[in-house]
């Protein structure tokens, strides 16, 4: 149970999901984490009883039910990935590489995993993040173009490639070195977890680093599954057309 005289770093510790709390309000969990929240609230000017709420609510919550897309449109299934699954991509990130530069710098000298998770953490950002905007510039319009041409709305689609199968390869081959980048991460750190007496910007980032790889299964399984042959289909049936 959360309360006003627990500290900082033991709710952080055991609960990970309200890190996200501590780091909206400022609130230092960390170094500053043997400090009681009512204090830290104090200092900072926040109501310990409003933060108190938000930390339980943060801990208490489910993941929500996850839609059936497997008889949405194209368009619609894109609209989702790229609002749900892109745009987690580009608010989490950010947040998770300060967090694996800070483990990494003090405790890479004892475990040796959190510069491994630091470096392939930027590459994968790096990758990750070309691969969102080649989508969203390149295929994902085509595809949305596809569709309203099928039902008589627009013209037929200019592309710099002769078939939409040919970026979905580029695509489904980076989805596969980004699931293994998480594959070689998680491998580290058996399973994320935290070794014995992990500060808790570790606890936190190997938390976020799991929620992270979830929501990634999930994003691939939408494109590669449903998406891509929906794209395949419906390119071939604008050309059947013409």
């Amino acid at each position: 149970m959360i309360a006003a005289q627990s500290t900082l770093r033991s709710i952080a510790l055991e609960e990970p999901a309200t890190i996200r709390v501590f780091e909206r309000l400022h609130l230092d969990y960390c170094c500053g984490g043997n400090r009681a929240l009512a204090d830290a609230c104090a200092k900072a000017g926040l109501d310990v009883e409003t933060v108190v709420a938000c930390l339980a609510e943060a801990a208490q919550a489910k993941a929500p039910a996850i839609k059936d897309y497997s008889q949405a449109p194209p368009a619609e299934l894109i609209h989702h990935i790229v609002k749900s699954h892109h745009g987690y991509i580009r608010n989490e990130l950010p947040r998770l590489l300060p967090m694996a530069q800070r483990v990494a710098a003090k405790h890479g000298p004892t475990h040796p995993e959190a510069v491994q998770i630091e470096r392939q953490l930027k590459q994968l950002a790096n990758e990750l993040l070309l691969h969102l905007q080649k989508e969203e510039i390149v295929l994902f319009p085509y595809i949305e173009t596809l569709e309203r041409r099928r039902n008589g709305g627009a013209e037929a689609p200019e592309a710099c490639f002769a078939s939409v199968e040919s970026p979905i390869r580029m695509m489904m081959h980076e989805h596969e070195s980004a699931g293994a980048l998480m594959e070689e991460m998680r491998a580290a750190t058996s399973g994320f977890t935290p070794w014995n007496g992990a500060c808790p910007t570790t606890v936190g980032l190997y938390d976020g680093l799991d929620a992270f790889e979830r929501d990634l299964h999930r994003h691939v399984h939408l494109e590669n599954n449903l998406l891509f042959p929906a794209a395949i289909t419906l390119e071939q049936e604008v050309l059947a057309a013409q």
